[in-house]
C-alpha cells in the first residue's frame, strides 16, 4: 500500500494519554506508571493486529458525544505527526472488552474529524486491554 505507516509505532511518541469512561476524564502524562502502563497495553493489543485502510469518517460532534458514554483512550501528541498523509495531533478509539476491530479517530485542527484509522485484532479482542484500563483508573 503505497504512503502506509503503522499507526501504532506512534503511539511511544505521545506526550500525554487520556482515558474518559462515562464522560469523566483521566490524564497521564509521559513518564508516569500509568502513562506506561496504557502504552504497554496498547503495544500488546497491537501486537497482532492489521492496520487496514478505514472507510470511517470522524465527525466532531458525534465524536464528542459519544466520549460522554463507555470507555475511550486517547493518545496525544505535542506536534502534529502524519501516517498515510493524514495528519493528527492526537489518536481516540473506543475501548469495548468485545470488540475484534475498530476505527482510530484522527483529532486535528483540535477537531475529531476527517477519516480514520482502521485496525484488525485478527483472532484477539480487545477485553485484556479493556481491563488494563480499568485497572489504571481505579475501576
Amino acid at each position: 500500500m503505497e504512503n502506509f505507516c503503522p499507526i501504532a509505532e506512534h503511539f511511544k511518541d505521545a506526550s500525554a494519554i487520556k482515558i474518559f469512561s462515562s464522560g469523566k476524564e483521566w490524564l497521564y502524562e509521559r513518564n508516569t506508571p500509568s502513562f506506561g502502563a496504557v502504552l504497554e497495553g496498547a503495544n500488546q493489543l497491537f501486537a497482532d493486529g492489521i492496520q487496514m485502510p478505514a472507510f470511517g469518517v470522524s465527525m466532531d460532534k458525534l465524536t464528542r458525544e459519544e466520549l460522554k458514554s463507555g470507555l475511550w483512550v486517547e493518545f496525544c501528541f505535542s506536534e502534529e505527526k502524519h501516517c498515510m498523509n493524514m495528519p493528527f495531533e492526537s489518536l481516540l478509539f473506543a475501548v469495548r472488552a468485545e470488540y475484534k476491530g475498530f476505527n482510530i479517530v484522527r483529532k486535528t485542527e483540535g477537531l475529531y474529524q476527517g477519516r480514520c484509522y482502521y485496525v484488525d485484532l485478527r483472532d484477539k479482542d480487545m477485553a485484556e486491554f479493556f481491563q488494563s484500563l480499568e485497572r489504571v483508573i481505579g475501576r
